[in-house]
This record gives C-alpha cells, sequence and structure tokens, in this order.
C-alpha cells in the first residue's frame, strides 16, 4: 500500500515532498515493529520516480519534454495521453520493488529508539574545564573502553597525527566518525564538548524514548530540497538559536565534508545530509511539527489542522482543471497557489522560502541547451550518428536503443538536461525514418525518469540514501534490475501501441 500510495500522489505532485512526507512514517513503524527501514525506504523512494512518469505534471522531467515537443513542432501531450503505458510498467516495476527488492537489501538491525545506523563526523573539542588536559591519547582512549577512533587533532591552525604519547591540551579538537550513541560515549567519558559552540555536556542517547532529567534527546534532521538549511552553513542560520538545540554532528554519505581549518559549522550543507542534534523533547517535538525540517527519529507525529481539508479540495481542483483541459498546468497551478494562500492554508513567506531558485537556473540551462543544439546543427549531427549506429535496424530495435541511451544519460547527468537533449533527437530520428513521433518522445520522457542505477542520478536518492544509510552498490544492486526491468516493459508497450 505504501508503494502504491507513493506512485498515485507522486503521479500528480513532485516526488520530493512524497519522500519527505513518508520517511519518518516509515521510520517510525519500522521502529515500532522492530524491523530494519533499510528494507523499505529505498523501494519507496524508486515508487515514487515510477508513479512520477505516468501524467504530463508528474515530474519536471515530464513537463519539459511535453513543452519541447509542442514548441519543435512535434505531438502535443495532454495530462493523461501516455498513463497506460507508465501504469502497466509501472505495476510490474511495483511488483519487483515489493516481492524482490527487500530481498536484495541487506537486513540491518536498526533499533531507531536507542541508536542510529549513522555514523557521523564530528569534533570533540577540551575546553577550559576538562579533567583530560595534560593527559596522552592512549589514556584517553582507555576511558572510552578502546572505542576511540581518531582522525586527527587540530591545534590551532595545525594538524598533529594521532600518535598515542600526544598530550592533550587545550582547545585541542580531535575529529571522530562513529555513531550518535559513542560520540556521545566520547563526550561523558573525555569531560569535553561535542561542537565548538557548546558550553555545556548534557543529556544521554538513550533518553529518546525516556524522560528523565532534563529532558534532553538526540534526534536527526535530514536536509531534503527546498529546506532553509540546503547550500547554506550553521554559521549563515539561525537554527541553533531560535530552536534552542545543538548541532552536535553531520553525516553525509560517501562523501568528504570537512576542509583544511573549517568548523563544522562553516560547511555548507546539502541535500541528503543528516544532522544530528540535541535539545529537549519540546524543542525536537516542535522540529517535527515545521514545514521547514524532515526530523528522523522513532516519534514523528502527524500534523493535523483545520485547513488540511481545504487545502486538499484546492489541489485537487487545480489538478482537475489542468487534467480536463480546462486551463493549462501553468495557469492552474498559479491560481491554485493564490487560493491557498486567500485560504490562509499556508503562509505567503512559507511559500516564497518553498521556491528553489536552482529549479529555475536548471530549467533555464536545460532550454538553453537545446535552443544551442537546434541552432549550432548538434541536434542533426546526434540524429545522423544515432541512425548511422543503428543502421538497418527495426524501427522497435532503435526506439529501444534511444530510451536505453536517455537512460543512461539521466543516471550519470541532470535528467533535466537528458530530457532537453533527447528530445529534439527523438522528433529528428522520427522524421527521418518516416514514423509517428509519439514513440519516439516518450522513450525519452521515460528514459529520462529511470533515475534508478546511482544515488547522484535524483535528489530523492540521495535522501533516501542517507535516511536509510545505504551504500552505493546497493543502489546499483537494486537499481539496476529495476532499469532493466521497465526499460523492457516501456519497450515492448510503446512498440505494441504505435508500430
Amino acid at each position: 500500500m505504501t508503494l502504491i500510495l507513493g506512485a498515485i500522489l507522486s503521479a500528480f505532485v513532485n516526488n520530493t515532498p512524497v519522500v519527505v512526507l513518508l520517511l519518518p512514517i516509515l521510520i517510525g513503524v519500522c521502529s515500532s515493529n522492530n524491523s530494519s527501514p533499510s528494507e523499505v525506504l529505498m523501494p519507496m523512494g524508486f515508487a515514487t520516480l515510477v508513479g512520477g512518469m505516468a501524467t504530463s505534471i508528474g515530474t519536471s522531467t515530464n513537463l519539459l519534454v511535453v513543452n519541447l515537443s509542442a514548441e519543435l513542432g512535434g505531438p502535443k501531450f495532454d495530462m493523461f495521453d501516455f498513463v497506460f503505458p507508465a501504469i502497466i510498467a509501472g505495476g510490474i516495476g511495483l511488483i519487483y520493488l515489493w516481492l524482490i527488492a527487500p530481498k536484495l537489501l541487506p537486513e540491518r538491525t536498526s533499533n531507531l529508539r536507542g541508536e542510529s545506523p549513522r555514523v557521523f563526523d564530528a569534533l570533540i573539542s577540551f575546553e577550559t574545564n576538562s579533567s583530560f588536559i595534560g593527559k596522552t591519547l592512549i589514556e584517553a582512549n582507555e576511558a572510552t573502553s578502546n572505542k576511540l577512533n581518531i582522525i586527527r587533532i587540530r591545534r590551532g591552525d595545525n594538524y598533529l597525527l594521532p600518535l598515542p604519547d600526544v598530550v592533550i591540551k587545550e582547545g585541542d579538537k580531535i575529529r571522530v566518525k562513529d555513531s550518535p550513541e559513542n560520540l556521545k560515549l566520547f563526550e561523558d567519558s573525555l569531560d569535553a564538548n561535542l561542537n565548538t559552540d557548546r558550553n555545556s555536556s548534557v543529556g544521554n542517547p538513550q533518553q529518546k524514548t525516556t524522560e528523565v532529567g532534563s529532558e534532553e534527546v538526540l534526534a536527526e534532521i535530514a536536509i531534503a530540497q527546498g529546506s532553509i538549511l540546503d547550500q547554506t552553513s550553521l554559521t549563515k542560520t539561525n537554527l541553533q538559536e531560535e530552536h534552542q538545540i545543538t548541532v552536535l554532528a553531520l553525516h553525509r554519505a560517501g562523501k568528504e565534508i570537512w576542509q583544511k581549518g573549517a568548523d563544522m559549522k562553516d560547511i555548507e550543507l546539502a541535500v541528503g545530509d543528516i544532522l544530528l542534534i540535541q535539545g529537549e523533547r519540546k524543542s525536537v517535538t516542535e522540529l517535527k511539527q515545521s514545514v521547514e525540517f524532515l526530523v528522523l527519529d522513532s516519534t514523528t507525529d502527524l500534523p493535523r489542522t483545520e485547513k488540511s481539508t481545504t487545502a486538499l479540495l484546492i489541489i485537487l481542483g487545480a489538478i482537475a482543471l489542468a487534467a480536463l483541459g480546462i486551463l493549462p498546468i501553468a495557469v492552474s497551478a498559479i491560481a491554485g497557489v493564490a487560493v491557498l494562500l486567500m485560504a490562509r492554508c499556508i503562509r505567503v513567506s512559507a511559500a516564497i522560502e518553498a521556491i528553489s531558485p536552482s529549479i529555475y537556473f536548471v530549467v533555464a540551462a536545460s532550454l538553453a541547451l537545446g535552443l544551442a543544439l537546434q541552432k549550432t546543427g548538434a541536434t542533426e549531427y546526434l540524429t545522423d550518428l544515432f541512425l548511422y549506429l543503428t543502421d538497418e535496424q527495426s524501427p522497435v530495435f532503435i526506439l529501444s536503443a534511444l530510451m536505453l541511451l536517455l537512460t543512461i544519460l539521466t543516471n550519470v547527468v541532470s535528467n533535466n538536461a537528458a530530457a532537453v537533449i533527447g528530445t529534439p533527437i527523438g522528433l529528428g530520428i522520427a522524421s527521418q525514418l518516416g514514423l509517428p513521433a509519439e514513440p519516439f518522445v516518450l522513450a525519452v520522457l521515460f528514459g529520462a525518469n529511470m533515475s534508478y542505477a546511482t544515488p547522484m542520478a535524483y535528489k530523492t536518492n540521495l535522501l533516501v540514501m542517507s535516511a536509510g544509510n545505504y551504500t552505493f552498490s546497493e543502489f546499483v544492486k537494486v537499481g539496476v534490475p529495476l532499469t532493466i526491468l521497465m526499460w523492457i516493459s516501456l519497450t515492448w508497450l510503446l512498440a505494441w501501441l504505435y508500430f
């Protein structure tokens, strides 16, 4: 039901908010059932990508392909013109994600009530009041039951090798990489501070589910696209002061995050990063009620407001106007936002903050690239080259090869860029072969949406990767079979429908 729900929602709403909505719900359910979320988060993320290809408004890629096709004199597509092949192939994909994909993923034991499956980078600072100043690293290691694994030591502007006989001095910062529980153990055992901005060390990771003492809890914040934390640093935001929390550590899957001389607060955050935070239970609860943050823990509550029904009806109305052809999607979407504002379902400030400037740059750059390909003759050259390489092959083979080319391209570059490059090529191939253009445009559209094989292929993949603690190879293991399955299914369906 989760896979079906995610796919249906993504056919009408951008899949990023769908993933952001479902992530904490699934993590909470897995925590309640003492099961691992790693078996459900990746299939859910892929299900939203599968569902997004069903309608013309499902993804920005679909909008680009549909509009470019119309502008270049190709076929014009309404909202549901290609929903049939998308549903059939998507149904096959969902069955794979339901029955097979979880078996390909490792069964990680994850007790989200008390411990996190993620490993965080952190700096442990020795301030004036630390009792370990003057002691050696070997003594510090013994105090942590030999769990302390130091990556490097920062002393002023210099870096020291973590040799056992190094003596700890005031102001030293040791970089470590470990689980939240061990990081808190190091802080308490070494009488030190996680995060250089902290003045005290309080809390216990086990208080995440037990209200004791000052009710200090640990939680994790995932950075989604559109978040006020995306493409900024903790120094430039007032996150800690405004919400009365402390950022302890940072997790970024598969990438080095530290630059020479930089503190954690200076690191530029990106989509998919996860912050380990500590604060009072009340502060963490307030964060979970905010639309700006995705809090990953086992106690996420669904917000309920008196405006939810009104907002849902307005959104459905905007979609219906576009689906029935009464208004273009650009007009109905803007009108829907205006009605949401007038009904006070959303605030003007929240609406403005939800607009991501990067989307405009990507779309503008993609359209400019498409225009450049047309004006310079590069499109004709690429079309001739593609037809030369597939010379004397059947139309079905050429169609399948085009879809496969776009599939490979979308997993290594922007899917919007792949769509802009592929659409004029698809139209050119159809024109030179004297075949209907619809299947070739749809081959581009479907191929550019198959961002399953790598975590960097789509922004929600990175978010799911961090939340589920997946590796690059696990994305390949699950995503490549899904890609092949969707590619073969859609090739057969388009050939059956159009040839």
